[in-house]
């Protein structure tokens, strides 16, 4: 026989007294029968861990109160109602709690395949990462190994240049058009840089000068790499106070000359360590460690420069003339003359010019000595000091540097071809002064000293007029 318990009370002090289902009844020894304790509908749950029932002894069909024994500490009291309904809201509960650990179970599945999906996504992304990389890398490596062959080609960047190419000058306009304001020249074999090109126009920007010169009288690209090279002066700056020019590259060769800071020489070949270059002794080398190497070019002269260029040039000539005139009124009185031991003139220069009289008086001192960094007509100097005494003369005061000498005075357009006597010739670390005919008159060498010699007998980098 089984009976439904309607009420469970649980004690917390010492004994706990219990009302429960009894089955399965046998028979005890003094005839009564022994039933086995099964709490009903879950109200075994009430009691706590280690709480035992002992075995009891009662009539078939009694409704008993059962005593437990209990370890629970003393104090308090709690009171449960425990019915079918209960019981079952409790079934339901364990159904719903078990439905949504299956939920929440599918969910992990879910988020854990969508994380592996994740993780194969950022996997794919790294790896696209990579050979993007990779390609990032490989260009790279195309631009530079590009980069060092345009530098290989062109290691001076020639091909950004724009090198006119006229009888005389183009003019640089405001704008791309022959109607365009005129801001500037840009003379035959002189560069600008390259900006642009628009409707057959160059945009430049040269020395001071931007603006725009029609293509058609212009190089660039491949065309001015070549061009660069004729037309450019490359040019070993002295950065020492004396520089040794030696007939070998290496310091146990020979000096075959000397040449003052802030001079400069004409480049011929650029070697490792060393520099080929042509001075007025013939052709030398220098150390690379004691110049700086460069290549000048002529630049774009704007308006208001070509102006200011003529209004000096024209105030240098005038007082330059001058002193010249003070020069000889003051020898006049005096009567004095020049004291030299030279030669004399092999040639002499007609006219009465002053042009004419500066050559006529550096001829008088062919045969006298050279010597390094002297400026005396009689007892010794070098090149730039005899242009420098001589011009003296004529109360002219010019620079001790043949570098410096080739921006005294106004350019001669057409250089050689239209000097005439008394100009100033400047070459690769040397200056002299032109006589005519074709022929200069110049402190040489120390093996030479003060001679006349052919004007075109090394490059021309200059020609420059005083008076």
């Amino acid at each position: 026989m089984k009976k439904l318990c309607r009420r469970a009370i649980l004690m917390t002090t010492s004994a706990v007294m219990l009302t429960c289902t009894l089955f399965g009844g046998s028979a005890a020894a003094d005839g009564r029968v022994v039933y086995d304790i099964l709490p009903a509908g879950g109200a075994a749950l009430a009691l706590e861990e280690g709480i035992t029932l002992d075995e009891i002894y009662v009539s078939p069909g009694e409704e008993v109160t059962a005593e437990v024994n209990t370890d629970a500490a003393a104090g308090g009291a709690e009171t449960a109602d425990v019915t079918e309904v209960e019981v079952a809201e409790a079934e339901e509960t364990a159904s719903i709690d078990m439905l949504e650990f299956s939920v929440g179970a599918e969910q992990v599945i879910s988020n854990t395949s969508e994380l592996e999906m994740r993780l194969d996504a950022a996997q794919d992304a790294t790896s696209a990462i990579s050979l993007a990389s990779k390609a990032a890398i490989s260009v790279k490596t195309a631009e530079q190994d590009a980069l060092e062959e345009a530098l290989a080609r062109d290691p001076e960047n020639f091909a950004n240049l724009v090198i006119a190419q006229v009888n005389d000058y183009v003019n640089v306009r405001a704008v791309p058009d022959l109607e365009g304001e005129i801001v500037g020249k840009l003379y035959d074999k002189s560069v600008g840089n390259y900006l642009e090109e628009e409707d057959g126009w160059y945009k430049i920007s040269s020395g001071s000068v931007t603006g725009y010169v029609k293509s058609e009288y212009c190089v660039t690209g491949d065309d001015a790499i070549e061009l660069a090279k004729k037309v450019g002066t490359r040019l070993a700056d002295v950065d020492t106070t004396t520089l040794y020019v030696r007939k070998e590259p290496g310091t146990d060769s020979p000096v075959m000359s000397m040449v003052g800071e802030d001079e400069d020489l004409v480049v011929l070949e650029e070697l490792d360590g060393w520099v080929k270059v042509t001075c007025n002794e013939g052709e030398g080398y220098v150390s690379a460690d004691y110049v700086n190497l460069h290549t000048e070019f002529v630049k774009a002269e704007s308006k208001a420069e070509e102006e200011a260029r003529l209004k000096k040039e024209a105030e240098e000539r005038k007082r330059a003339q001058e002193a010249a005139r003070k020069a000889q009124q003051k020898r006049n009185r005096t009567g004095g003359g020049s004291s030299q031991k030279g030669s004399g003139a092999a040639v002499s220069v007609g006219g009465s010019g002053l042009g004419a009289q500066v050559a006529n008086y550096g001829l008088q001192f062919v045969g006298n000595p050279y010597v390094y960094g002297g400026s005396s007509l009689t007892h010794g100097t070098d090149c730039s000091g005899f242009v420098m005494s001589v011009y003296s003369h004529f109360g002219v005061g010019l620079p001790h540097s043949s570098r410096a000498d080739r921006a005294v005075g106004s350019a001669v357009p057409g250089g050689l071809a239209n000097a005439v006597p008394g100009d100033i010739v400047c070459y690769s670390g040397h200056v002299a002064i032109y006589i005519g005919g074709g022929q200069i008159v110049h402190a040489s060498t120390s093996r030479t000293g003060i001679i006349v010699s052919n004007a075109s007998y090394k490059n021309v980098l200059a020609v420059r007029r005083i008076f």
